[in-house]
């Protein structure tokens, strides 16, 4: 199998998620105890999140970089990296790196034609939220329209992944939330399903709880990962 390397550590509880989806599929694939071997670089996310909130996307794009190369000194035979908020750069980091990068984005929107989806919500940081590489990939390749919620909703989104979700705390009242501003977006925007941006949402917002199909970005780049890696 092909060695897989992850960028992580943005945040560390989704990069711990990985490992976990992907060990769990092998086991489910009944490959035993026949593991890929994955290689992780965990970034310091204090660096990594004060330059994407300064804006200095050149110095993001050297942060990612960096951790690519080191992957691929240690033997990964491609990479990821472990949160949708360094994709805002993928083509940047992909046109530098020694080894193939797997887009998060990329795969989520196989996933989101596959069923059939049309218009769909976007929840996840404001960088990602504000920015258009989801929409762009997404409308480009795939037909598919991508909403997100209005600036105040942006905001209570995003300050709940950065002091609650990014530490692992899960606050029922924040999930309640959560689901007010889904059930007003399909009732009045008409989403068909909603991308879980953020790799720590699926932490808290999961299928049983969604009146509407969540697509999981954590379990859809994971398990493209390990696809990739079963197929050399």
């Amino acid at each position: 199998m092909k060695k897989i390397g992850i960028v992580g550590g943005m945040a560390p509880e989704s990069t711990a998620e990985y490992y976990r989806i992907i060990t769990t599929l092998c086991r489910q694939r009944g490959m035993g105890y026949r593991y890929p071997v994955i290689i992780v670089y965990s970034l310091n996310f204090q660096e990594f999140i004060s330059l994407v909130e300064s804006g200095n996307l050149p110095e993001v794009i050297n942060l990612l970089c960096e951790a690519i190369d080191s992957l691929s000194h240690a033997g990964a035979d491609f990479a990821l990296m472990a949160s949708n908020t360094p994709h805002r750069v993928f083509n940047e980091v992909a046109a530098r790196s020694p080894i193939p990068l797997l887009s998060i984005v990329e795969e989520t929107g196989r996933v989101a034609s596959k069923f059939g989806f049309t218009r769909v919500g976007l929840f996840d940081t404001k960088f990602t939220m504000q920015a258009d590489f989801y929409s762009n990939v997404l409308s480009t390749k795939y037909g598919i329209s991508v909403v997100t919620p209005g600036k105040a909703d942006q905001d209570y989104i995003h300050h709940k992944i950065m002091t609650e979700l990014v530490n692992g705390y899960i606050v029922e009242r924040t999930r309640q939330e959560l689901l007010g501003i889904i059930r007003m977006m399909a009732d009045k925007e008409g989403i068909e399903a909603l991308i879980l941006g953020c790799t720590e949402l699926p932490l808290i917002l999961f299928e049983e709880v969604v009146d509407i199909p969540t697509l999981d970005t954590t379990r859809i780049h994971a398990e493209a990962a390990l696809n990739l890696a079963q197929s050399g």
